[in-house]
């Protein structure tokens, strides 16, 4: 029998216009919104289904978007197609998604989940905004290569792979200078560099001052041991010990995202049919370039996408 996993996406999946279908045709996803409403106390399902863009994408508001939104697209897989959710051995998510996550395998409430993710998404601005950072993505070379780039561009201020996504693609992240130096070694050493269009210098120490004010919200939040195994980004292991899970939620915004080693553990784990649940396809997409043969179904609110549920 084949193995279901479930992942959900990070920040940068979010587009304006994610989320309203869902919303209309499932009651369970209204709901959602609607209660996020409440918690966050600003009207998130606008923002979702008609922007503006520039709001949308700040990570103030992504963060929660994102995670409603994919909790969103998990009520129309329960509506669609409820023995997928239900026979769903393992889960992972990319970053953020990780707390989406641990939401759906039951070690921490939806209420719970948003405000921390409220508070994750204002502290990681707040560092952001202290210290003027960026990342950018790396494609066609090989980590020994991008951590020689690194090494040579921390002349210029603090960089490091902040993200391990698969063979070919790592992002690396770090001061503004560093990373624009990283990016012309990159393409000198015959890769692409793509600057992406973050806050900041997310997963490495710039963002020391984010993990206290986590520590401090997820203090004040349940933690449940998850009810199916849920992938860690930062060591891409699983762990079943609440006080286990927290102390990793708040090391992950200075640490790297293991996401290859993540996906690499499920599939050792025998998990070979997935599910990329919330906007996009980039998990998919990485899940191809890890293992080809691996079979991945996008579920989120394109009901004419061919390979949706």
């Amino acid at each position: 029998m084949p193995r279901i996993a479930l992942f959900f996406p990070g920040q940068g999946a979010q587009h304006v216009g994610m989320g309203r279908r869902l919303a209309e045709k499932y009651p369970g996803a209204r709901d959602l919104y609607n209660r996020a409403a409440e918690i966050l106390g600003y009207d998130l399902a606008s923002l979702c289904f008609h922007g503006p863009a520039a709001e949308l994408d700040s990570t103030v508001i992504s963060q929660p978007a994102l995670f409603v939104t994919s909790l969103a697209a998990l009520e129309k897989l329960r509506a669609e197609s409820p023995e997928i959710p239900l026979g769903c051995e393992m889960a992972a998510g990319l970053s953020l998604g990780e707390y989406t996550a641990l939401v759906f395998s039951g070690a921490m409430s939806f209420e719970d989940g948003l405000r921390v993710v409220k508070r994750r998404g204002e502290a990681m601005q707040a560092a952001a905004d202290a210290t003027p950072s960026g990342m950018v993505s790396i494609l066609l070379l090989e980590k020994p290569q991008v951590e020689q780039i690194c090494q040579e561009a921390s002349a210029h201020g603090i960089i490091q792979i902040a993200n391990f996504l698969c063979p070919g693609n790592l992002v690396v992240s770090g001061e503004n200078a560093a990373c624009e130096r990283a990016a012309e070694l990159a393409v000198a050493a015959g890769g692409r560099a793509i600057p992406l269009a973050v806050a900041g210098a997310f997963h490495t120490g710039i963002m020391k001052p984010a993990d206290e004010a986590l520590a401090e919200v997820l203090g004040e939040v349940e933690m449940r041991s998850p009810e199916i195994p849920v992938v860690s980004n930062v060591d891409g292991k699983t762990h079943t010990d609440p006080e286990e899970i927290r102390d990793l939620l708040i090391r992950q915004v200075i640490s790297p995202v293991r996401w290859e080693d993540s996906i690499n553990l499920m599939l050792s784990e025998g998990c070979d049919d997935f599910y990329e649940v919330g906007p996009g396809k980039v998990l998919k997409g990485l899940l191809k370039r890890i293992s080809r043969k691996s079979n991945c179904t996008t579920v989120n609110d394109s009901f004419d996408e061919t390979g949706g549920v």
